[in-house]
């Protein structure tokens, strides 16, 4: 029985389609699985502990796919270095660490700049990581900074965009 041209060309045309598939999903594997690198705000967020102020050169997470993607990926970070996530209103949040290969604590924060909880992000867990109650903020430092800096649940912390949330005038 003699092959239909047809037939050949179609499947012709879907290995090309599957094989282009495979490379367009191969890229979008890699391109996600880079560590999100967002500039170094100019201004640093200051914590106002019993021993003193501490301040953290932040990185600003304020839009939905800089919060999806976070730390994930980042394998080192300096002790005085962060990432802030911003939030549109205060709300209820929940993390995990599934893809983030650096152990963090996770501050929670209030609108105010008051921190609220601290809890600890331990690497590649799928478990979630919430304070209970709502909030507007979240710094992740790298794990033990909290309790080295003396930031604990009370303590204040001022940022540009900490005070806008707030309805500060004063920068921080």
């Amino acid at each position: 029985m003699p092959r239909k041209p047809w037939i050949f060309a179609g499947t012709a045309t879907l290995v090309a389609a599957a094989v282009a598939f495979f490379f367009f999903f191969q890229t979008t594997i890699t391109a996600t699985s880079q560590a999100q690198s967002l500039p170094v705000d100019s201004t640093p967020l200051t914590a106002i502990t019993s021993s003193g102020v501490k301040s953290f050169s932040i990185e600003v997470a304020d839009d939905p796919a800089e919060r999806s993607t976070g730390l994930m990926f980042r394998e080192t970070m300096p002790e005085d270095r962060g990432m802030l996530f911003v939030f549109e209103q205060t709300q209820p949040v929940g993390f995990w660490m599934k893809n983030t290969p650096l152990p963090l604590d996770l501050i929670f924060i209030a609108q105010d700049g008051t921190v609220r909880a601290i809890k600890q992000g331990e690497p590649f867990s799928e478990a979630t990581i919430s304070p209970g109650v709502p909030v507007r903020f979240v710094l992740e430092v790298k794990a033990g900074i909290a309790a080295k800096a003396g930031i604990v649940a009370g303590t204040e912390l001022r940022h540009p965009a900490i005070n806008h949330a707030a309805g500060a005038s004063n920068p921080g």
